[in-house]
C-alpha cells in the first residue's frame, strides 16, 4: 500500500489530479456543516432522530447518501440526487426521442453539450421542487417542535405564507445542489475518478464513525446485560459485509472472453488469435445508483409533503425494507442494467470494425451474424450480471430485517451503500492504475529518445 502511494505521488500529473480531487471532496464535506439561514441544526437533528426512530425509511437512506447533511438541513442537504434523477430523465429521453438519437450518431460532441445543458436545467427544476417540499416539512416540524426555525425569519410573510423562509430554503439548497454538481464535473474533468460517484461515496464513508459508535453502543459492552445487538448478529453482518465486497468485485471484474482471429496476409495464412472481453456487469454500479435515486425522489417528496397526500400514500409503500420497495428495487436494477448496457455497448459498430480489420469469431460469419452473436451473448451475460447485482443489493437488507438491526447499521451494511462504495473504489483504482501504466510507458519512451541522441 505504501509503495503504491509513493508511485502515485512520484508522478507530478497524477499527484496533482489526486490532490485536486481530495481537496474538492473536502470542500463537499465542509458544505455539509454549513447551516441554512434560520435553521437550528441541533434542534433539527434531534427531531430527525425522533421521527425516524429505529426503522428503515427513506430519510435514513437520503441522510446516508448526503453524509449526514439531510438530518441537519444544511446547505447540501439534497446531496447530488436531483442531478442523478435529471441524468436518468435525460438518458431515457435520448433513448426514446428519434431526433436525439440521430444527433447523437451524427454529431456526438454537439449532442453531448446539449444533453449536459438540459441535464443541468432539469437538475435546477428538481432541486427547487425538492427544496420547496423540505421547507414545507421544516414548517410542520417547527409547529410540533418549536425552535427548529428562527422566529425572525418566519415573521416576514405574504398572505400568511412565510415567503422569506421559503425563498431562503429553496435558494440555499438549490445552490448547494448546483455547487455539488459543479464539483462533480470538475473532478471528472480535471481530477481522478467519476466525480458524482465519489461525492456519494464520500457521504457514505462519512457515516462510518457513527455506524461504529452505534454498534459499540448497542453491544452494551460496559454492562452485563445483553445489548440490542448480539455478537452473533454482528458476526452475521460482518460475514454479509465480506460477501458483498467479494461478490461486488466478482460481478464488476468478471468477463466472458469471445475468441477472435485476425487473418494475417504474408508468406503463410496463419491467424493471430485474440478475444473480445464482454463484462458480466457492463454498467458497474450505475444501475444501483439510478434505482435508488428513482425510488428515493418521489417517495421522499411524499414523506415531506405529508401522509395524507397522494405522494404520502406512495411513500408508505416505498419505505426501504418493505417488500414493495425491494421488488421494485430489483426490477429497476435489472431495467437500468439492460438500459445502460444497451446505450453504451454497440455490437453493430464492433462487427463493422471487425470486418474492416479482417477479424472474425470462429464459426460465425462476418457482418450481421457477428452482430447478432455479440448482441445475444451480451443479453445473456447482462441478465446474469443484473440478477447477481440485484441479489447483492437486497440480501443484506433482508438479513438485517430478520435480525432486527438498527436502521443506521442496516443502511451502512446494506447492499446499496456497499455496492456503491466498492464499485466506485474499484473504478477509481482502475483509473489510477491505467494512469500509472501510461506514465511509465511515456517515461520509458522519453528515456530512449534521450539515449538515442
Amino acid at each position: 500500500m505504501i509503495d503504491a502511494i509513493k508511485k502515485i505521488f512520484s508522478i507530478n500529473d497524477l499527484r496533482q489530479k489526486v490532490v485536486y480531487t481530495l481537496l474538492l471532496l473536502l470542500v463537499c464535506r465542509i458544505g455539509s456543516f454549513i447551516p441554512v439561514p434560520g435553521i437550528n441544526q441541533e434542534a433539527a437533528l434531534k427531531v430527525f432522530k425522533a421521527a425516524t426512530g429505529g426503522s428503515q425509511n427513506l430519510f435514513q437512506l437520503m441522510d446516508l447518501f448526503s453524509g449526514g447533511a439531510f438530518a441537519q438541513l444544511t446547505m447540501v442537504a439534497l446531496g447530488i440526487m436531483p442531478y442523478i434523477s435529471a441524468s436518468i430523465i435525460m438518458q431515457l429521453l435520448v433513448a426514446i426521442i428519434p431526433s436525439f438519437q440521430r444527433e447523437t450518431r451524427e454529431n456526438p460532441e454537439a449532442a453531448k453539450r446539449k444533453i449536459t445543458k438540459y441535464t443541468r436545467l432539469a437538475t435546477m427544476i428538481l432541486a427547487l421542487g425538492h427544496s420547496f417540499a423540505i421547507a414545507k416539512y421544516a414548517l410542520n416540524m417547527n409547529m410540533s417542535h418549536p425552535g427548529v426555525i428562527a422566529s425572525e425569519i418566519l415573521n416576514i410573510t405574504f398572505n400568511g405564507t412565510p415567503l422569506l423562509f421559503y425563498i431562503t430554503i429553496m435558494v440555499t439548497m438549490s445552490t448547494g445542489v448546483v455547487f455539488l454538481m459543479w464539483i462533480g464535473e470538475q473532478i471528472t474533468e480535471k481530477g481522478i475518478g467519476n466525480g458524482i460517484s465519489l461525492i456519494i461515496t464520500t457521504g457514505i464513508l462519512a457515516a462510518l464513525p457513527g455506524t461504529i459508535g452505534s454498534i459499540i453502543k448497542q453491544l452494551n459492552l460496559s454492562a452485563q446485560d445483553a445489548g440490542q445487538l448480539s455478537f452473533i448478529s454482528l458476526l452475521i453482518l460482518l460475514s454479509v459485509f465480506i460477501l458483498i465486497i467479494v461478490g461486488t468485485i466478482l460481478v464488476i471484474q468478471g468477463q466472458r472472453k469471445i475468441p477472435v482471429q485476425y487473418a494475417r496476409r504474408g508468406a503463410t495464412d496463419s491467424a493471430c488469435a485474440s478475444h473480445i472481453p464482454l463484462k458480466i456487469n457492463y454498467a458497474g454500479v450505475i444501475p444501483v445508483i439510478f434505482a435508488s435515486s428513482f425510488l428515493m425522489f418521489p417517495a421522499t417528496i411524499g414523506q415531506l409533503v405529508g401522509k395524507n397526500s397522494v405522494f404520502g400514500k406512495v411513500s408508505y409503500y416505498l419505505s426501504p425494507g418493505s417488500w414493495v420497495y425491494l421488488t421494485l428495487y430489483v426490477l429497476l436494477i435489472l431495467f437500468f442494467t439492460y438500459f445502460w448496457t444497451a446505450s453504451q455497448f454497440n455490437p453493430e459498430q464492433i462487427a463493422s470494425d471487425m470486418k474492416k480489420n479482417g477479424a472474425f469469431i470462429p464459426g460465425i460469419r462476418q457482418g450481421k451474424p457477428t452482430q447478432d452473436y455479440l448482441e445475444n451473448s451480451m443479453n445473456k451475460i447482462t441478465l446474469i450480471g443484473g440478477v447477481f447485482l440485484a441479489l447483492i443489493a437486497i440480501f443484506p437488507t433482508i438479513v438485517s430485517k430478520l435480525l432486527g438491526v438498527d436502521a443506521r447499521i442496516a443502511h451502512f451494511f446494506g447492499g446499496t451503500s456497499l455496492l456503491i462504495l466498492v464499485g466506485v473504489i474499484l473504478d477509481t483504482a482502475k483509473q489510477v492504475e491505467s494512469h500509472l501504466l501510461t506514465q511509465r510507458y511515456e517515461g520509458f519512451m522519453k528515456k530512449v529518445k534521450i539515449r538515442g541522441r
